[in-house]
């Protein structure tokens, strides 16, 4: 592609979404961003990365304070960051590597983030019987503790996006320019479905 590329991608816990990020950007050669934003995160504020990695891991521990209406960490306010504050930090980060050039960002409602500039928002998906499988072979659990890990984690990024984006409804699909079901075509060719799809919006919108 010849246009400056921006995908964000949304996605159900289990549905693949990384890995098919992952291989959208090894065909494009474009960075893929998830975790390595904490690095960038941390560049930028000065922080260190293992002080905002333990913040982000314990979001997805334990939920966002936030939501709680306690606006913090809350089990260990002195070591952690503010929910507002990790968020204001990373969201930086996403539109600094934006403005850099071509990315793939996961999660993090970088779409939200990033409403103002010209970006492909895809949100991926699988049936839950799907993701149960995915999830237990993953990580060598039963299907029933994989559906319970699913529903948490499904449950964490959604209140995340929700707060954060004022209600802008995480995984609703008039939100996306695409929603797709990993399931129907396997992470390979989800993510040339994907490449198509941007080479034909892209253009349209030179148009």
């Amino acid at each position: 592609m010849d246009k400056k590329v921006i995908i964000t991608i949304g996605r159900q816990f289990g549905s693949g979404g990384k890995r098919v990020a992952s291989a959208i950007g090894e065909r494009l050669g474009i960075p893929v961003y998830d975790q390595e934003l904490i690095d960038s995160a941390a560049r930028k504020s000065g922080l260190s990365p293992e002080f905002l990695k333990k913040s982000d891991e314990h979001r997805h521990l334990f939920g966002l304070g936030g939501i709680l209406g306690l606006g913090r960490f809350w089990h260990n306010p002195g070591n952690l960051m503010d929910d507002n504050e990790l968020f204001r930090i990373q969201s930086e980060a996403i539109r600094d590597l934006a403005q850099e050039g071509n990315a793939i960002f996961v999660g993090r409602a970088s779409d939200y983030v990033l409403r103002d500039m010209e970006t492909v928002d895809v949100f991926i998906c699988a049936p839950i019987e799907v993701r149960k499988q995915r999830v237990a072979e993953r990580l060598g659990i039963t299907p029933q503790e994989a559906e319970e890990v699913i529903v948490k984690n499904d449950k964490i990024r959604k209140d995340y996006y929700d707060l954060f984006t004022l209600g802008d409804n995480w995984g609703v699909a008039s939100n996306y320019d695409l929603c797709i079901d990993s399931s129907l075509l396997g992470i390979e060719e989800t993510a040339d479905l994907i490449i198509r799809f941007c080479e034909k919006y892209l253009s349209l919108q030179d148009k």
